[in-house]
């Protein structure tokens, strides 16, 4: 019988498909597995076939169902190894194959793939290109060097008309070879050769010999040869634990394309990943640490931070599964917590008790309180934008200090004599709250950072995760807590997913990412029809970069470009006429993906703007017989249930099926928490983008599927999808 070996994008294929289809996947594997190879090309139902187009002869389909192809790479080399590479729509396979071909690395032994026609295209103009110019980029390295390196003819014949390292960048894999890219990208970036094999063929077992001087690997042995992208089918349950195992696996799941950047074998000073939506970025930071953790010395600590108590408590989890059994005993050198706990615990060591946080309505009640002696003419809302964006963001002590300031992100200029009353009404504020034991997180945040200056580093290594979202208080406690040395900082996040204002300039803060910044573009999470439709609620609106406010020339980030290779059912959006309407609906939205899809409950979520709704949905839901746990309450993979949420809870969450509910006009925008445009016109204009990425972030957080609706007046947020 025939040997099956599954690839890592057939894999990313199989778990994105409905249900009825993957059991459709499940049967053809078995049946194939059940025959000899001669039968195999004998059988009708198999329809095992060569395609004449196609540029590799080993390249093979087989028919999945009417309307589904898998595509094979056949063994040439005597053995009975198939490896199956892809399973798409007939058209979308076929069309795939064709231009894909096969090979053996030949520094690694590994099996390689490439668009072998995008590549001849990207020869042709590069050559022409190159012709005007006297330098290239790979020219002080031999051909026998790039040879040694595992640099074939055809990649060769590419590095050697690349001019720039901006064009080596548009022939990123999977166009190119994930292997030689990042071979040929090191030594864009300036390594040595042995550099580049000490850290990315040497790991890989391999020892150092010329190129003539190594042994023909068979394909088979390719296949063996590469654990992290191929695995072999067993026995009859492989396929089944691959379909029934929690999504958190493929959460830890590096692309070749990421995996330059989380093992870059040094960074000469803090760096930053940015990537829309599913690009992979809290991926990459996982494996970061992992690297971290190899690599680094046995008593180096590391931090590794994000948002929220849900993503830490996420972030956790998965960094303990990439681990693995091996390695369990790392985890004691990182701690994962929010950089609000980190916060509260440096004031907690030092003083022996840290301030109670205060929450939105405490927190509104003691501006009213503060102002009411003053007669300002400004509301609550602004003196708390005021002094979180201005006062704690800029770390301002005195009334001089303030006086002084460029009060960046403010639209309303604000003279001497008002900046002096605004000063009084913050003191009062500030001294309402101390006696009270409370404080904001913000305020926690900028305490903590003041009595860590001066004080040695906590931390060898900082990793952030969701850095869209930190305030310029939050960044000076991570400052403080890593020396300023190689790899002492490494950012990822996304600006379109920044919810809360909380616009920064890194470089001010003394985090300098320049020059070691990097972007990704392929989602791996969402299918091309949620990516689009979610994309266009932000309607165009500009987004600044990461790490960069409005006085730095950054620019503004782009969706463009940003892509998905995963195909699916369109999006839905409804409206209904009252709230009992509306979650009836959900009720049978929800029993479809579960019972008909064949979806598990912890792998559906619903989300709404608030948590009256929450509760709504969760009682709702019980009522039906159907299992329903609130995200806020951390249930672990093990509890079943559709997890429910707000949509700031979403945040860094992702699950295969989407109900957005309550999406209504009277909910977003919401009102009280956009500034009016009278009162300060750029303000309102990021207040309102935080609102648009809200809705963005909780679209995004779907797999295969996506269900919005409201119940009356639906969001004018809405009007770019819904006609």
């Amino acid at each position: 019988m025939p040997r099956l070996a599954l690839s890592d994008d057939f894999v990313t294929d199989l778990v994105s498909l409905q249900r009825p289809i993957q059991k459709e996947v499940g049967d053809a594997i078995q049946m194939f597995r059940s025959m000899t190879v001669p039968q195999l090309h004998a059988s009708k139902g198999m329809h095992l076939e060569k395609l004449e187009r196609s540029r590799d002869p080993r390249i093979r389909t087989i028919r999945i169902t009417r309307s589904y192809r898998g595509v094979l790479l056949a063994p040439d080399d005597g053995s009975d190894l198939f490896t199956l590479l892809r399973v798409a729509p007939h058209d979308e396979a076929i069309n795939w194959a064709c231009k894909r071909a096969y090979s053996v690395n030949g520094a690694t032994g590994g099996l390689e793939v490439r668009n072998i026609e995008a590549l001849e295209q990207m020869e042709t103009y590069f050559e022409s290109k190159a012709d005007t110019t006297p330098t290239r980029l790979f020219e002080k390295h031999s051909d026998t060097v790039l040879r040694d390196l595992g640099i074939d003819d055809q990649v060769l014949r590419l590095a050697r008309v690349c001019v720039t390292a901006d064009d080596l960048k548009v022939m990123t894999p999977p166009m190119m070879p994930a292997d030689q890219y990042e071979v040929l990208e090191f030594l864009a970036a300036g390594y040595s050769p042995k550099d580049v094999w000490e850290q990315l063929i040497a790991p890989r077992g391999q020892t150092v010999r010329a190129a003539e001087d190594r042994p023909k690997v068979t394909l088979t042995e390719a296949i063996l040869n590469t654990p992290n992208r191929i695995v072999e089918v067993t026995g009859p349950g492989e396929l089944e634990r691959i379909l029934t195992e929690d999504l958190t696996r493929w959460r830890i799941f590096l692309h070749p394309a990421q995996r330059r950047y989380a093992y870059h074998p040094g960074f000469n000073g803090p760096a930053q990943v940015t990537g829309g939506p599913g690009t992979g970025k809290t991926v990459v930071a996982l494996h970061r640490v992992r690297h971290l953790l190899r690599t680094g010395g046995g008593n180096d600590r590391i931090l590794l931070t994000t948002f929220t108590n849900a993503m830490a408590a996420a972030l956790r989890d998965s960094l303990a599964l990439l681990l693995g059994d091996a390695d369990a005993h790392l985890l004691e050198r990182v701690d994962v917590t929010t950089v609000d706990s980190l916060a509260a615990r440096v004031i907690r060591e030092a003083r022996g008790g840290s301030p109670k946080p205060l929450s939105a309505a405490a927190e509104k009640s003691a501006w009213t309180r503060a102002m009411a002696q003053e007669g300002l003419p400004w509301d609550e809302q602004f003196l708390s934008r005021e002094f979180r964006n201005v006062v704690l963001a800029q770390g301002l002590r005195t009334p001089e200090e303030y006086l002084r300031c460029v009060r960046r992100g403010r639209g309303i200029p604000i003279g001497r004599v008002q900046r002096a009353r605004l000063w009084r009404v913050m003191e009062r504020f500030t001294a309402d709250l101390a006696s009270r034991d409370a404080a904001t997180y913000t305020q926690l945040c900028d305490e903590a950072a003041r009595l860590l200056v001066g004080s040695p580093p906590r931390y060898r290594h900082v990793v952030v995760d969701e850095a869209q979202d930190l305030h310029p208080a939050q960044w000076r406690v991570l400052r403080a807590c890593a020396g300023a040395h190689a790899d002492d900082m490494f950012l990822v996040g996304d600006p379109h997913q920044r919810i809360y204002d909380s616009r920064v300039s890194l470089r001010s803060l003394g985090i300098d990412v320049r020059g070691r910044t990097s972007r990704l573009r392929l989602n791996y999470r969402s299918t091309e029809e949620i990516l689009r439709w979610s994309a266009s609620l932000l309607d165009g609106r500009p987004v600044g970069r990461l790490g960069e406010d409005d006085d730095e020339d950054g620019g503004r980030d782009s969706l463009r470009g940003y892509r998905s290779q995963l195909h699916g059912r369109a999006p839905t959006a409804r409206g209904y006429g009252s709230q009992d309407e509306e979650l009836r609906a959900l009720v049978e939205q929800v029993r479809t993906w579960i019972e008909q899809d064949g979806v598990k409950p912890s792998e559906v979520a619903v989300c709404a703007r608030f948590n009256t709704v929450v509760d709504a949905v969760i009682r709702r839901l019980r009522r039906e017989r159907v299992p329903a746990v609130a995200v806020k309450d951390n249930p672990g993979p093990e509890v079943s249930g559709v997890r429910v949420a707000t949509m700031h809870a979403m945040k860094g969450l992702e699950f295969r099926c989407v109900a957005v509910v309550g999406v209504t006009a009277g909910v977003l925008p919401f009102a009280p928490q956009v500034t009016p445009v009278e009162v300060d016109p750029l303000q309102h204009q990021s207040d309102l983008l935080a609102e648009h990425c809200l809705l963005f972030v909780a679209c995004t957080r779907a797999r295969d599927a996506l269900a919005i609706s409201w119940s009356g007046e639906r969001s004018r947020m809405l009007d770019p999808v819904v006609s």
